[in-house]
């Protein structure tokens, strides 16, 4: 994803984010097919994922995924239940108090773990499944986000999501510039 100038009017919109999040939850896939384990803390490889899951050696611009906690509520509205448990949406991480969409393609840390957001994770068939008929499309929009580990360490239930600053000049936003 090609963010504007950070020096632009919404470069600096853009990269201007009202409070850090954190972490509510987090999840391992042990392997394919297996129901997702709840975990307190996970240790965080860069350049891989995270130990004890299904994609911990993978690529990098996939090692962890992550979900707006405000966004389950809706999912469970849409797909015609009362609320949906984070593991049934096989993400790793749910985070709360932070938009996910304006962490695509900067750095964040959680905790000491510096990760960037690289792409959309898009919900997949198995959702049909995990929340019935329709549960594909009652997640579109609302699937979370990828990211690649830039510098490793723990991950745990509780931690700080905060945006890194972007590297640019303050630009003057009430005055248009």
């Amino acid at each position: 994803m090609t963010l504007p100038p950070a020096d632009s009017m919404l470069g600096q919109l853009m990269a201007r984010l009202p409070r850090a999040g954190r972490v509510e939850w987090i999840g391992l896939r042990p392997a394919r097919d297996v129901p997702m384990q709840a975990v307190a803390v996970a240790d965080a490889t860069a350049g891989a994922g995270l130990s004890g899951d299904r994609y911990g050696g993978g690529s990098g611009k996939r090692g962890v995924t992550l979900i707006q906690a405000e966004h389950l509520p809706a999912i469970a509205a849409l797909a015609g239940h009362a609320d949906v448990a984070p593991a049934t949406l096989r993400r790793n991480l749910v985070v709360s108090g932070i938009p996910l969409a304006a962490l695509k393609g900067r750095r964040f840390r959680i905790g000491d773990v510096v990760l960037e957001g690289t792409e959309d994770c898009d919900p997949c068939s198995r959702m049909e499944c995990a929340l019935g008929p329709g549960g594909f499309n009652a997640m579109r929009g609302m699937g979370g986000l990828c990211a690649r580990i830039v510098e490793g360490g723990t991950l745990a239930v509780g931690a700080p999501v905060e945006a890194l600053p972007v590297d640019a000049e303050e630009v003057d936003v009430e005055a248009g510039r």
